[in-house]
């Protein structure tokens, strides 16, 4: 009997179903039966993005609150295993995708079955990761794989490239300077790489590698600098969504949100590094490791 897995995913621009196309290729070649799953929103995140809608997701998406879901069906009770696609908004984890790991559907199939994640963001995904980690084990699953995609391009470059995907939908060259926006087609065909190493795991029922093989073939990547910079953003974001859920008027408060944002990211990222450059990270290389090494091998 073939082994049946679950891929299950959200995608506002296209891409994530690219990317569970080629990483569930060798899946499917290998005789597997793939459930491929899409999963939408009652109400849809038009694509691309308004300005003023992009920013009003930011306190529910920072706060883990979940929207409902159009009706969807898995073609089994149970599976071998689940692939779950999703996005970081605000360094959290998509609303769409949030309301999948929270729906009944979802946890009755994933409790006490392997789970893999696949996301695609900017470049900033250690928050979102650490939330999806801690909602599958609410749910009872046994996380054993994740796959992170960024855009690679510098961190100035990428946010200039991705609020001109998000805010136009066009996935190219901005101004015919820049570099296209988003995963790189390169690296969305090389997720079936890390497919063919899932399929040699799923097949022998050995899940305890597969995470240093798949790191081994460039799964995934953890820069220094982002992660200083993330781990003191996430704090700050949600005391910003805490604070902003609790006003009746929020616009004014979301839009105050938005100018510290690009303030914090031309003006206060850099002054950060720099600090931690001088004072922390000389001193602190064994706890940097491990903070690595909690991202790259899910421990």
């Amino acid at each position: 009997m073939s082994k049946k897995v679950l891929a299950i995913y959200y995608t506002q621009s296209g891409q994530m179903t690219d990317i569970i196309s080629n990483f569930t290729a060798p899946l499917i070649a290998g005789g597997v039966d793939v459930d491929i799953v899409l999963v939408q929103p009652v109400v849809n995140y038009d694509f691309p993005w308004t300005g003023s809608r992009f920013f009003s997701v930011m306190p529910d998406c920072q706060l883990g609150v979940p929207t409902e879901l159009q009706p969807f069906e898995l073609k089994h009770n149970a599976y071998d295993l689940v692939i779950l696609g999703y996005q970081p908004w605000f360094l959290s984890p998509s609303i769409p995708s949030n309301s999948i790991i929270q729906h009944p559907k979802f946890r009755a199939v994933v409790k006490d079955t392997p789970v893999v994640t696949i996301s695609a963001g900017r470049n900033m995904w250690l928050n979102a990761f650490d939330k999806i980690k801690q909602l599958l084990a609410d749910a009872g699953a046994k996380f054993v794989g994740n796959v992170a995609l960024v855009d690679n391009n510098p961190n100035f470059v990428s946010f200039i490239t991705i609020f001109y995907w998000m805010l136009t939908g066009k996935k190219e060259r901005y101004l015919n300077i820049f570099p296209k926006p988003g995963v790189s087609e390169e690296d969305i065909k090389h997720t079936s790489v890390y497919g063919e190493v899932l399929l040699q795991h799923l097949n022998n029922g050995d899940w305890d590698t597969l995470q240093q093989e798949m790191v081994d073939k460039g799964a995934v990547r953890v820069k220094y600098p982002l992660m200083v910079i993330e781990g003191k953003a996430g704090v700050i974001f949600k005391a910003w969504a805490k604070f902003i859920s609790k006003r009746k008027n929020k616009m004014p408060w979301i839009t105050a949100y938005k100018y510290y944002l690009f303030i914090a990211l031309f003006l206060g990222a850099p002054i950060l590094l720099t600090l931690d450059a001088i004072f922390l990270r000389p001193f602190t290389q064994k706890s940097i490791r491990a903070k690595k090494q909690h991202y790259l091998l899910l421990n």
